[in-house]
């Protein structure tokens, strides 16, 4: 079992920064693969950035690459979202996920644990 916890959501205007913490408990965080997951209203939750078990593998969705970087620390059970150049359509609620298995996927449903989620609003 995964219990995960986001903060550090907000409200910024367009070009500015953020930085996402999912806090996770149990003794084998670094045993899942991570991944930030978004979803804006009306509009069906999306991938945003996946990383491995060590850390060492990262992948972006498109809309993403080159602004957000994500990143893990296994000794304190967290992964980060650092946002950054933020857009008015960044804007929406922000998950973080946890899988047991180590391969690269943009399907929600191959996630099992998931946190409650984090409102980013950037404005114009």
């Amino acid at each position: 079992q995964v219990q995960l916890v986001e903060s550090g959501g907000g409200l910024v205007q367009a070009g500015g920064s953020l930085r996402l913490t999912c806090a996770a408990s149990g003794r084998t965080f670094s045993s899942y693969a991570m991944a930030w997951f978004r979803q804006a209203p009306g509009k069906e939750r999306e991938f945003v950035a996946f990383i491995s078990w060590s850390g060492r593998i990262t992948y972006y969705a498109d809309s993403v690459k080159g602004r957000f970087t994500i990143s893990r620390d296994n000794a304190k059970n967290t992964v980060y979202l650092q946002m950054n150049s933020l857009k008015p359509e960044d804007t929406a609620v922000y998950y973080c996920a946890a899988k047991g298995s180590n391969y690269y996927s943009i399907a929600s449903s191959e996630y099992d644990y998931w946190g409650q989620g984090t409102q980013v609003t950037v404005s114009s």
